[in-house]
């Protein structure tokens, strides 16, 4: 026979369940609008009549968008720099974390401080744009994986998740029949850690895929350019050629174009990280909350 919950917890129950609904609704209905957004009409989207639903469809911004080669272009640097970069700030990132969760590691505390102090002080814009400059590092592809390489944060996350997840008995045991190191890492450790792995890489990747800065200052060919920096020039190009229109009937054409590219840019830059999470979505709730539980 099955129970009956008491008042209290349907209550509950039906308040956790609102408050969850309402809260999804604040979290996907901007994403929502910028899709209907970039199909409507701009008069409607500046009068505040595309609500729920868009006006007068038509997809000019994503013909401007799409139909030049440079969005390609881009579109390739950006998934070469969003795979290597991810490949080698994993790497580094996981050797790094655990490193530093070896208890026998000498000067452990010392080093993590280090480490720790870089997360709230660098040396600055300037001075690190020289050290790039002398090791001929700019407008060099290379670049914007080198400087993203590696996060502190990260790094902590997948040391905490080290200490509390790989017992020490279990390097132990590997030793005793003759395991190294090296070897009780690569044949181990990293069996046993693709949930934060995952959830590294997931970090890396959308670091990567939306960075734009250090390829704003480091990079002045454009055949370099990363995806987001192409769907910045296109949108200023489109403000611009509104501005430089004298026609009444050109100037409104172009500023139309201009608002619906404004919105389209967010969709083209956001739907390939929105089409991969799902898939990744499991182990980064596995791995987030597995190195946060000690024992």
């Amino acid at each position: 026979m099955k129970l009956k919950k008491p008042g209290f917890d349907s209550v509950f129950d039906f308040v956790v369940t609102f408050f969850l609904i309402l809260i999804f609704f604040l979290v996907a209905y901007p994403l929502y609008f910028i899709v209907i957004a970039s199909i409507s009409g701009p008069d409607y989207v500046n009068t505040g009549q595309v609500m729920f639903y868009p006006r007068d469809i038509g997809f000019e911004g994503y013909e401007r968008i799409l139909g030049t080669s440079r969005i390609w272009l881009g579109y390739r640097n950006t998934i070469l720099y969003t795979f290597f970069g991810t490949i080698c700030s994993v790497i580094v990132t996981l050797l790094a974390a655990y490193a530093f969760s070896r208890k026998d590691l000498v000067g452990r505390r010392p080093l993590m401080l280090v480490y720790i102090f870089t997360m709230y002080f660098s040396g600055g814009l300037i001075p690190t744009y020289l050290v790039v400059r002398n090791l001929g590092l700019t407008n060099n592809p290379a670049v914007i994986v080198i400087l993203g390489m590696l996060s502190v944060y990260n790094m902590i996350i997948a040391r905490t998740y080290f200490e509390y997840t790989i017992p020490d008995e279990l390097l132990e045991a590997a030793k005793i029949d003759g395991c190294s190191n090296q070897l009780f890492f690569v044949k181990i450790v990293l069996p046993l850690s693709q949930a934060i792995t995952a959830v590294i890489a997931l970090y890396y990747a959308v670091a990567q895929w939306n960075g734009f800065f250090n390829a704003l200052i480091y990079l002045s060919s454009e055949r370099y350019f990363p995806l987001q920096l192409i769907l910045r020039d296109i949108l200023i190009s489109s403000q611009h050629l509104a501005a430089d229109v004298t026609d009444m009937e050109n100037l409104a054409l172009q500023q139309r174009i201009a608002e619906t590219v404004k919105y389209g840019v967010i969709v083209v830059a956001s739907v390939p990280v929105l089409i991969l999470y799902p898939f990744l979505q499991r182990y980064f709730v596995r791995g987030v909350m597995i190195g946060s539980i000690k024992g």
